[in-house]
């Protein structure tokens, strides 16, 4: 979700509520005689108003998870979610007189303090993170698709090296060829290869290459790194013929793709992180205000 143009109609109805709130705060702390208390009926306002506006926050999720429930567009259930989720930071603090309280009314502020700190983590990561995907991952893809387009890298991998066939110290190139009326043909051409070169290539398929491709992420892979991959693929044109150049180079580049989806993966969860922190505490949130709220109207 983009913070753009859209978002200042319900800039300008949060700050103003936020203005009617602090003006009404500002004489009810000044005057009152024991000070401003959570159990006075403004201070009850300020409770009630901020806990209404984290159960309506809260709904957001409840919209996505239940299909049926479509009330409204989600982009308002969005903004929503984020200026009016804020506007119920400060008037927590007014239904607490700023103060935080102990016991449960302290590990209250703390959590809300928490959800409020993550959100907005959350909304700036929303705001910049798929830009810079953009910018730093030229063949983004799905996410939820990338472990299928890393197996198929691993498909094309395996191919390009099915294609060197050894025989008799030779390697058999699949290469297409076109006929004299444009139509394609598949011919084998015999490259020469030293007993040498094709131990190289195999063994820094298997060792290296290979495993790369086969495991989701880059932890522990000397491939992960673009110029260790390009000088380790510069050694191998050296001891290879130029014939199998463009082999080299299709695997070069499809090491880069997976470079791409690896570096994409670890900005996804970058995004998506922050939920893993903001949800559920705002449930945890939600129940021990309805706790705390009992037990204050009880004793």
């Amino acid at each position: 979700m983009r913070i753009d143009q859209t978002h200042r109609p319900w800039i300008l109805r949060t700050g103003a509520l936020f203005l009617l709130a602090l003006l009404a705060y500002v004489p009810y702390s000044l005057f009152s005689y024991n000070g401003p208390s959570g159990g006075s009926s403004l201070g009850l306002i300020y409770g009630v108003a901020g806990y209404l506006l984290m159960i309506f926050a809260a709904l957001l999720s409840v919209r996505k998870k239940f299909r049926i429930w479509r009330i409204g567009r989600a982009q308002t259930w969005m903004r929503g979610h984020l200026w009016l989720g804020l506007l119920s930071y400060p008037l927590i603090f007014f239904h607490a007189g700023f103060s935080w309280g102990h016991g449960l009314a302290r590990l209250l502020m703390w959590i809300v303090s928490i959800v409020i700190v993550s959100g907005l983590l959350g909304a700036a990561l929303q705001h910049y993170m798929p830009r810079m995907i953009t910018e730093r991952v030229p063949m983004e893809t799905i996410y939820n698709q990338i472990h299928r387009v890393q197996e198929q890298l691993l498909g094309e991998a395996d191919d390009l090296m099915g294609s060197l066939s050894p025989e008799q110290n030779e390697y058999g190139l699949i290469v297409p060829s076109s006929g004299p009326a444009a139509t394609m043909t598949t011919t084998s051409t015999a490259v020469q290869l030293s007993q040498h070169s094709a131990d190289k290539l195999r063994q820094m398929y298997d060792d290296t290459i290979k495993p790369y491709l086969a495991h989701r992420g880059s932890r522990g892979q000397s491939m992960a790194d673009e110029a260790t991959s390009k000088a380790m693929f510069a050694q191998l044109r050296t001891v290879a013929p130029d014939s199998i150049g463009t082999v080299i180079d299709d695997l070069e580049n499809i090491c880069q793709e997976k470079r791409d989806l690896d570096r994409q993966s670890r900005l996804q969860r970058m995004l998506q992180g922050w939920l893993l922190v903001h949800i559920p505490l705002s449930y945890l949130l939600l129940t021990l205000v309805a706790i705390h709220a009992i037990m204050a109207l009880r004793y």
